[in-house]
C-alpha cells in the first residue's frame, strides 16, 4: 500500500488537470455555493462525530469505524471543492457530491485506519500538541473555511494563479507544486486534530501533486 511506502498515514494527491480555463475561475465562488452549503451541514455533523468519536477512543483506544468512514468522506469532499475553487484552482472538472472516493477525480485524500489509538493522547493532541501547527495552518489558509480559502497565503498564491491564467492561458508549476504542498500540511493538521491519527505532522514542506516517496503502481489514480 502507498501508506507503507511513504510512512504517512494521510496520503494526499492531486493531478493538474489541464487545459484549464482562463476566466472559469473567476465564477467558481457562485458555482461551488451549492457544495459549500452542502458542507456547512457536514461539517456540523463532522464536529459533533468527532465528539462522539473522542470518548470512544478515550473509553476503548478505537475510532468507530463507521465514524472514521463518514469523517473521512467529509474530509474528501472538502478537498476536492478547495482542489476545484480557491484551495488550488488545480481542475475545471465539477467536483461530486458524495463522500466516497471518486478514482477518477484529479484530487485524492485517503487516511489509514488506526486499529488503535492512544488513550492518554486523545486529551491533549487536539488542542494542546497541535497548537505549533495551528499557527502555522492558519498563516496558509487564514481563517480558513469548508474549502481553506478564507485567505492566507494559499488564497494569495491561487490569486496569482488565476492571474496567470488569465493572462498566459497557464498554470505556473511551481505555484502549482507550492500550492498543493500546503494543502497536503493542511489534511495532515486537519487528520491528527480530527483525532483520526496518532502520527504528528511533520514540519515538513512536500511539495508537488504526488505523495511524496509513494512507489509507482501503489499511490492510487494520478
Amino acid at each position: 500500500m502507498a501508506f507503507a511506502a511513504t510512512g504517512q498515514p494521510v496520503r494526499v494527491d492531486a493531478r493538474l488537470d489541464l487545459p484549464l480555463s482562463r476566466w472559469l475561475w473567476l465564477v467558481k465562488w457562485v458555482l461551488a455555493i451549492p457544495h459549500w452549503i452542502a458542507l456547512f451541514f457536514l461539517w456540523i455533523a463532522f464536529a459533533i462525530l468527532s465528539v462522539f468519536a473522542f470518548f470512544a477512543i478515550l473509553f476503548t483506544g478505537r475510532y468507530p469505524r463507521p465514524v472514521f468512514d463518514f469523517n473521512l468522506g467529509v474530509l474528501r469532499w472538502s478537498w476536492r471543492v478547495s482542489y476545484y475553487a480557491y484551495g488550488a484552482l488545480g481542475t475545471d472538472r465539477y467536483p461530486p457530491f458524495t463522500l466516497a472516493e471518486e478514482p477518477d477525480y484529479p484530487a485524492h485524500l485517503d487516511i489509514a485506519y488506526p486499529e488503535q489509538l492512544s488513550r492518554g493522547l486523545v486529551l491533549v493532541k487536539w488542542w494542546l500538541l497541535a497548537i505549533p501547527q495551528y499557527v502555522l495552518v492558519a498563516i496558509f489558509v487564514g481563517g480558513g473555511r469548508e474549502d481553506w480559502a478564507g485567505g492566507g497565503l494559499v488564497a494569495l498564491l491561487v490569486l496569482f494563479a488565476g492571474v496567470a491564467l488569465a493572462v498566459t492561458g497557464r498554470y505556473p508549476l511551481g505555484i502549482f507544486d507550492l500550492v498543493v504542498g500546503l494543502d497536503r500540511w493542511v489534511l495532515r493538521v486537519a487528520a491528527y486534530a480530527a483525532l483520526m491519527t496518532d502520527a504528528y505532522p511533520p514540519f515538513r514542506l512536500d511539495q508537488g501533486g504526488p505523495e511524496p516517496g509513494t512507489l509507482t503502481g501503489t499511490a492510487g489514480p494520478r
